[in-house]
């Protein structure tokens, strides 16, 4: 186990992440704000630890699996200890387990709190706490990766540890290009989503906080009413964005390269958008009567299922009160997830293809058992080692999944609030139904049952391996 290179990594991380507070202190600068202090502390906190850890000799800058793995989850761990500090300091969020809660929501990209009145924090907070998003939405250590060559070409491994998606490859011959493209297409989305939304008149605040919440895919409204209090217009510009960030970013690559038909082949996109439509005209039809009109109910249904399935999380209306028919297709919309290689979560579009194909597989060997058929995906034969690997994490998420739905089951509060409560905190999305649906939040549940959920936002934005892999001896063997 290479130790120092570890602790380098986790020492940059912390560094970045003091950087990163800047503009929630430039906020507070702004506002007037005397909770921006906090932001300092913690700032200074964070330079201490940073530079102590990236003063490490670094005897070998080589790294694998095994150190990647463990370089993200320590990372991830560290950046939300100390993201935490702002809220307690502050005092707008006096319990640190409630305020780890709800920072590790915003870098995992979840959007579940526990607060009840969001609007109270201050400006420079509610900033923070939204650019929490951006940050996680494409990776702290693939932006770290950007800017520093900080394990040569061995670096693959931390981007595998952190990308969401079955597998992860390198759109160009460098890791280091690849990390700073992936951040040039997510920035340039970003910014274009901002031109937008200020189009439509929404104040600049507003403008960034929502823009962080879409791009991230994490939800953390600014109002108490997320966002049904804006226009239908800037309602429909955070739905098309949505879906756009759910879509996976080798896709925008390839058409930004001119290689449409190479684009156009990705099956999982089209599964991904035949899911959106299918799942917006049932929602509409089954919903209609609750709408003045029928372009109402289907910009209603088009906007929660966006919101969903990309585990972004925003609302614009109860969607606890649909019927139970439109609340299970947007259930269901949680597990599916948005695709490999974007900021959303869930279990993935192309796992779901790919398990879809593999017992299509299994069914023909059963009606033709001397037949050798192999698994391709866009035309190309998929590796067993990747066949394995969902398998493997289907397993694992329903052992954490049914695990987690137990042990928060303690609190005794109804099956529906405890099994989307697992639901949507395991797959970054949000709100879930009943007691912590779009009108509640996660503030009822015990310290323990918040820790638990905690864990689950952490091990599904990192898709369970890497945080796994800390609690397996032998990784910490030789």
């Amino acid at each position: 186990m290479n130790y120092t290179i570890i602790a380098n990594i986790i020492g940059w991380v912390l560094v970045f992440e003091a950087a990163f507070m800047t503009p929630a202190g430039i906020t507070a600068i702004v506002y007037r704000e005397r909770e921006g202090f906090a932001l300092l502390i913690t700032m200074l906190l964070c330079l201490a630890a940073g530079f102590l850890l990236t003063r490490t000799r670094v005897k070998r800058k080589s790294i694998y699996a095994r150190e990647g793995f463990v370089a993200v989850a320590l990372c991830w761990i560290a950046l939300s200890m100390f993201g935490a500090l702002p809220f307690v300091l502050a005092g707008a969020i006096p319990s640190y387990i409630d305020a780890l809660f709800e920072v590790v929501s915003g870098f995992t990209t979840t959007g579940s709190s526990i607060l009840p009145q969001v609007e109270t924090l201050p400006k420079c907070l509610i900033f923070w706490r939204s650019f929490t998003h951006w940050i996680g939405g494409m990776g702290i250590l693939v932006f770290v990766m950007a800017i520093l060559p900080l394990a040569g070409g061995s670096a693959m491994y931390l981007m595998k540890a952190e990308s969401p998606g079955p597998s992860v490859g390198k759109l160009v011959p460098r890791v280091k290009s690849t990390a700073l493209l992936l951040y040039k297409m997510y920035l340039g989305l970003s910014v274009l989503q901002m031109i937008f939304l200020l189009a439509g008149g929404m104040p600049l605040f507003d403008s960034f906080t929502i823009m962080f919440g879409t791009a991230g895919t994490g939800g953390f409204g600014i109002k108490n009413d997320s966002m049904a209090g804006y226009s239908v217009y800037l309602q429909v510009v955070v739905t098309v964005f949505m879906i756009l960030f759910g879509v996976n970013f080798s896709f925008f690559y390839l058409f930004l390269k001119k290689r449409f038909k190479d684009a156009l082949k990705s099956a999982e996109v089209w599964v991904y958008l035949a899911v959106i439509l299918t799942a917006t005209v049932l929602i509409t039809v089954n919903v209609s009567g609750m709408f003045s009109s029928g372009a109402e109910a289907f910009q209603q249904a088009a906007f929660q299922v966006g919101s969903i399935i990309t585990t972004t999380g925003y609302t614009t209306t109860n969607y606890d009160l649909w019927p139970e028919f439109s609340k299970m297709i947007l259930v269901l919309l949680m597990f599916i997830g948005a695709c490999a290689g974007s900021t959303g979560g869930g279990i993935k579009v192309s796992r779901i293809i790919i398990l879809g194909k593999t017992i299509l597989k299994e069914l023909d060997y059963i009606v033709h058992p001397h037949n050798v058929k192999k698994l391709k995906m866009d035309g190309h034969v998929v590796e067993h080692t990747v066949l394995r690997s969902v398998n493997v994490y289907l397993a694992l998420y329903l052992f954490v999944f049914a695990s987690s739905v137990l042990l928060i089951s303690l609190d005794n509060f109804d099956f529906a609030t405890n099994f989307t409560a697992v639901a949507t905190t395991l797959n970054n999305v949000g709100p879930g139904l009943a007691k912590v649906g779009p009108t509640g939040n996660f503030g009822m549940y015990s310290d323990f049952s918040k820790l638990v959920l905690t864990f689950d936002m952490l091990v599904g934005r990192l898709e369970l391996f890497p945080v796994f892999i800390l609690f397996y001896r032998n990784t910490w063997r030789g």
